[in-house]
């Protein structure tokens, strides 16, 4: 029998997830929250632009929480540890791209007692973090000994992000450069962030004296930029680097990066993707080395990326894929390092 699923909001990672789940052989669609008002009451067919589902959206938590379901895929834009929580006590496994990649003991124990509660199991996945900041460096660092360094790294245009007032707002692009070093986003991202520097430091057996340090970079327009979100004006922020490194003395061990760039011209400093393009970067240092290049997961056009972002979609499908594995494991919080190797379907006109 199919998994019932649930989808916890519809925006980029939600609308990709439902679609996932649509051609995953052993998920069924049954239910999904949605926080506009505007969106209750619709069809997820209406949502997605497609043929009616006959599963009708809903703004009530109420009404979700009460659904016979075995999976939520909880993907809002801010993660709320009370209402996953609520969700686990409900009787249903949680699989979320927002958070407890990596939690600690501490941050996650109001969840460990709701999974103890009642049987159910929680997972933290997607790509950045989620994967390629942590699952890959280790993945890879399989093929080695003597491990000395890892690195998970993205190279982005964050032109191609379909979120305009995260981007504006949030992120602080086309603010003022001080502005977006006393922004949120620092804290925001380092949530998950640091998580996936922990992982890395405690399953490759680095020093426990290992210090954790992130930094923040900025650059900014020299001559206008036009973007999805406006004119960038001289001065004002264009790109920004978040980096979290792990160090043991004075040694970088860990160096997981996100580089976010309106495109390559205009900028001072005068950062570029070089001649590789937008990529995601793995490399392992040890015997031997490994250095690997991910392409794909970056649209080809800042057109392409706002009507559908591969990132965003790669997010999605390792949440979906990953749900028979969580829904099969003991209750608790499962990182990558509790579950088996977890992996895609066939499409359906191959099965």
């Amino acid at each position: 029998m199919a998994l019932r699923v649930i989808q916890w909001a519809t925006g980029g990672v939600g609308r990709a997830a439902i679609e996932g789940i649509l051609l995953h052989p052993d998920l069924e669609l049954v239910g999904c929250w949605v926080h506009s008002d505007a969106k209750n009451g619709m069809d997820v067919g209406e949502i997605l632009g497609t043929d009616h589902l006959g599963v009708v959206a809903t703004s009530s938590k109420e009404e979700i929480l009460a659904l016979d379901a075995d999976c939520v895929v909880y993907s809002p834009m801010i993660p709320d540890r009370n209402e996953v929580a609520e969700i686990l006590r409900s009787g249903k496994n949680v699989v979320t791209p927002v958070g407890w990649f990596y939690p600690t003991e501490r941050d996650g124990a109001p969840l460990a007692a709701a999974c103890a509660e009642a049987g159910t199991t929680l997972h933290g996945t997607g790509i950045n973090p989620g994967g390629i900041t942590e699952l890959h460096p280790l993945m890879f660092s399989a093929l080695s000994s003597a491990v000395t360094y890892v690195r998970g790294e993205e190279f982005s245009d964050i032109r191609t992000y379909n979120a305009p007032d995260v981007v504006r707002h949030i992120m602080m692009f086309g603010g003022k450069p001080e502005d977006a070093m006393d922004g949120p986003m620092m804290g925001l991202l380092s949530g998950g962030f640091v998580q996936s520097t922990r992982m890395c430091l405690d399953a490759l057996g680095f020093s426990k004296d290992a210090e954790i340090r992130p930094r923040q970079e900025v650059a900014v327009a020299t001559a206008p930029i036009e973007t999805p979100i406006g004119v960038i004006e001289p001065g004002l922020v264009a790109g920004q680097r978040f980096i979290w490194e792990g160090f043991v003395g004075e040694q970088v061990v860990v160096h997981i990066a996100v580089n976010w760039l309106m495109g390559e011209e205009n900028l001072e400093p005068a950062w570029t993707f070089g001649p590789e393009g937008e990529r995601f970067e793995v490399e392992v240092k040890g015997d031997p080395n490994t250095f690997v290049t991910i392409k794909g997961w970056q649209p080809d056009t800042v057109e392409e990326g706002l009507v559908r972002n591969p990132g965003v979609v790669a997010t999605a499908m390792h949440c979906v894929n990953s749900i028979p594995y969580v829904v099969a494991a003991d209750p608790g919080i499962k990182t990558y390092l509790d579950l088996p190797l977890i992996a895609g379907r066939a499409h359906p006109d191959l099965a």
